[in-house]
């Protein structure tokens, strides 16, 4: 579907508009780590390094955006308060950012927000109404809000001091690592990406690659880049949330256009395998939107000659339920979960026999389920619905040939 209402001339924030803002958002946003990725490094051929917005203050990078955006209001404007609405981070850096300038904050947050992102938000002050099941109903309840009682919206991307405050973060990788040559960042509405590649485009002394990453799910960047303007898309549900829109913002899509020198999509099961891979080799806890980057190296989408590599890992704000499950889909995706049905005849000793060539197999048995009333099955049938540890894809093979060879016929099931 196309969006015809025109682009507007933007030039965007200039360096020293990117540098103050520096010096006012670092009241209270982290200087946040950047951590070599061996690991990473050998799958790309070259150096890699991950700056840690997941250990960011509110669990993201947010708060630099929101803090900035409403440090700038006017006295008339705080005295009205703001409002916003989220399903989790922009909710958090908002919330976070109008205490710390004694500011009234009310946040419209969905009906299904997870409950440590609820209970956050509320922590740092912010009165919350929940209202709607999907994000586009709590905008429209922010918005008629702001209309009604004089409080002023803050968008979550589409405005230049939140495109300024972003922005920051180019600075900070400039300095933290001088010589890089190509810059990994999540896109959602674009605020992120926007500001940090106007910085560095402005800042930065040897040309620098951009690449922006996002869900395939929800992905409305390469169809407006094609077009030429901002499209909107239907999205389908996805675990990366948190990038999950379905119109660039007007303002952050002229500066992509301009700076971002490509963008990639990468599907859920990619991303699941990369948050795997953060916990395990780099020991980080990092939210689906915030892994994208990750993501697309590990399946391949970026690949080439990049030379020194900086990938945005943009939060970590995960509910440990969320993580439980998307833990299983990337052990799954990684072939280290494996779930078999198998149909046995329905006699004493099957479940043991089978046991018993998984163990051979050097499997281990995580959870059976064992039924007389699938559908298909004989009277005289049952069927095995077996999980299993492995070790990756030969292993998960292996396992899957002994069964056969056994003269079982195994059906691989999802995780």
């Amino acid at each position: 579907m196309r969006d015809t209402q025109p682009v507007p001339v933007y030039a965007g924030p200039g360096l020293t508009d990117f540098e103050r803002a520096r010096t006012v958002v670092s009241a209270v946003a982290q200087h946040t780590p950047m951590e070599d990725s061996h690991f990473l490094g050998d799958v790309l051929g070259s150096r890699v390094h991950l700056k840690c917005e997941n250990l960011q203050r509110t669990g993201s990078y947010k708060i630099r955006g929101a803090y900035y955006r409403l440090s700038r209001l006017s006295e008339d404007e705080r005295l009205r308060g703001v409002v916003a609405a989220s399903a989790g981070n922009h909710a958090q850096g908002v919330a976070l950012a109008a205490r710390e300038l004694g500011i009234r904050a009310t946040i419209f947050m969905p009906l299904g927000v997870p409950l440590p992102k609820l209970q956050a938000t509320r922590s740092y002050g912010a009165e919350v109404i929940l209202q709607g099941h999907t994000v586009d109903e709590p905008l429209r309840a922010a918005a008629e809000y702001a209309e009604k009682t004089g409080a002023v919206l803050i968008p979550p991307f589409d405005h230049p001091d939140v495109i300024t405050g972003q922005g920051t973060l180019g600075l900070e990788i400039l300095e933290d690592v001088p010589d890089v040559d190509t810059i990994v960042v999540p896109i959602g509405g674009g605020g992120l990406i926007a500001g940090i590649a106007s910085a560095i485009k402005q800042k930065a002394e040897r040309p620098v690659r951009i690449i922006g990453v996002q869900a395939e799910n929800a992905a409305p960047y390469p169809p407006s880049i094609a077009r030429g303007e901002p499209v909107v898309i239907e999205i389908a549900p996805t675990i990366a949330d948190g990038i999950a829109v379905s119109r660039p913002g007007i303002l952050n899509f002229e500066i992509i256009r301009d700076t971002v020198d490509s963008v990639v999509t990468v599907s859920d099961d990619e991303t699941a395998q990369a948050l795997v891979v953060l916990l395990e080799r780099a020991k980080l806890v990092v939210e689906p939107a915030g892994a994208v980057g990750v993501a697309a190296i590990l399946s391949g989408k970026i690949a080439g000659n990049l030379g020194t590599t900086v990938v945005l890992l943009s939060g970590g704000n995960i509910d440990p339920l969320m993580m439980e499950r998307v833990i299983s889909r990337g052990l799954a995706a990684s072939d280290r979960y494996l779930t078999l049905r198998i149909g046995l005849p329905d006699r004493p000793g099957q479940l043991a026999v089978i046991s018993r060539l998984i163990a051979d197999a050097n499997a281990n048995v995580v959870e059976v389920l064992h039924t007389r009333h699938g559908k298909g099955l004989q009277i005289s049938e049952v069927e095995l619905e077996v999980s299993v540890e492995t070790r990756g894809h030969d292993h998960a093979t292996l396992v899957v040939e002994t069964l056969r060879k056994a003269g079982y016929s195994p059906r691989i099931a999802g995780p």
